[in-house]
């Protein structure tokens, strides 16, 4: 069964030679300051490349007003393109694709990363929880404050352009991150958005920044050359729709007429895996139930083992499958996966932030053993 993990797959403009997709991971570690990726970020990508193998990078942020986290990489800046580009040249010679995620976390953020400013969101309702400031330290979420009608023609724009600096850096392509909490999800979802211009109220209405963002970041790179991300039944940073799927539904039919090339679900038994291991239980596929409204390729993404992933290809209700925290301890994955060979146990302790522990230390295959941090945890089996 594992073998339909490594079946051809065409995705947008691209033929993947195999289907097991690195899904797009925050680790923290842009060099300071400018938040620009360096050595030890393309070290992480070039081991984690393979042959025909689609690689979705961490959010970078579009904008200054996007970050959220500290040292997270942006795409804003020449001396950011610059970095990627080592990023992207290291991918390329090992004959991987490479799509970068674009990413603005609205009110997902902290005052002291912005020069004392508040966050902005489309509405000024603060996030549930606990933001990470410039310093690492945490602190609750502030009030942000709300996007002028004016003003989100701009952050439209500022899309755009970031998709024109990261065809600058090299990449193939872009994902669109209306995931998990941030920006275009707050347009989404009512509980975070409560305007009454034309981006707030209606499905439509709370619907069309993302649909304008994805027209301008096709205008850059072409749609075959786009994704975008979305977490119907997520709860990650105080989101969450009562009903979610008329709005998904609706949404998801909107844009498969932008002909993009992918659509990327995080099922909702992931939600929060980023801060906590999670796995919720009766809960439903959201690529089950959005298959039937998306024409074009399709990847699922949440708590998937190869085996289980293979399973979702076979029964058509995914066509590739997007692994996170077994691709930071699997540099070589899908080599892995293929040989059915052990899996490295991942360390949350070393998820964000800090240096090579953690990052660029995992073995792959024919290496030493695990490296040891106190008792490491036992290996998993394919």
């Amino acid at each position: 069964m594992i073998q339909a993990l490594f079946s051809p797959l065409r995705i947008g403009a691209f033929e993947l030679s195999h289907r097991m997709v690195m899904a797009p991971l925050t680790r923290m570690r842009a060099s300071q300051p400018g938040n620009v990726p360096h050595a030890l970020n393309v070290e992480y990508y070039r081991q984690r490349a393979s042959q025909g193998g689609l690689i979705v990078t961490e959010g970078a942020q579009i904008s200054p007003s996007g970050q959220g986290m500290p040292a997270t990489p942006g795409i804003h800046s020449q001396a950011q393109i610059e970095g990627w580009r080592g990023v992207t040249q290291a991918v390329h010679d090992k004959g991987g694709l490479i799509f970068l995620q674009l990413w603005h976390v609205g009110r997902v953020s902290h005052s002291s990363l912005h020069g004392g400013e508040r966050p902005v969101a489309p509405s000024a309702i603060a996030a549930p929880g606990h933001a990470f400031t410039a310093t690492f330290e945490r602190a609750p979420f502030e009030t942000p404050r709300a996007l002028e009608t004016a003003e989100i023609a701009s952050v439209v724009a500022d899309y755009a352009q970031a998709a024109r600096n990261a065809q600058q850096a090299g990449f193939d392509g872009v994902e669109i991150h209306g995931a998990n909490g941030y920006l275009l999800e707050q347009f989404l979802q009512s509980r975070s958005n409560r305007r009454t211009d034309a981006y707030g109220g209606s499905i439509e209405n709370r619907s069309r920044i993302v649909l304008e963002v994805a027209a301008a970041v096709s205008d850059v790179f072409g749609a075959d050359r786009v994704g975008i991300r979305l977490s119907p039944f997520g709860v990650a940073n105080g989101s969450g729709e009562e009903e979610p799927l008329p709005l998904y539904r609706d949404l998801i039919e909107q844009l498969a007429l932008q002909n993009l090339a992918y659509l990327h679900l995080v099922e909702p038994r992931a939600s929060g895996a980023g801060q906590a291991d999670v796995d919720h239980q009766n809960v439903p596929f959201a690529s089950e139930l959005f298959r039937p409204h998306w024409p074009n390729a399709l990847i699922a993404a949440g708590n998937y083992t190869p085996s289980t992933a293979a399973a979702a290809i076979e029964t058509g209700r995914a066509d590739a499958v997007a692994f996170g925290r077994l691709f930071i301890a699997n540099p070589d994955l899908p080599e892995r996966t293929r040989q059915g060979s052990v899996l490295n146990p991942y360390d949350r302790a070393t998820f964000y932030g800090g240096g090579a522990e953690g990052y660029i230390d995992y073995p792959a295959l024919g290496a030493s053993a695990y490296r040891a941090r106190g008792t490491p945890a036992r290996p998993t089996s394919v």
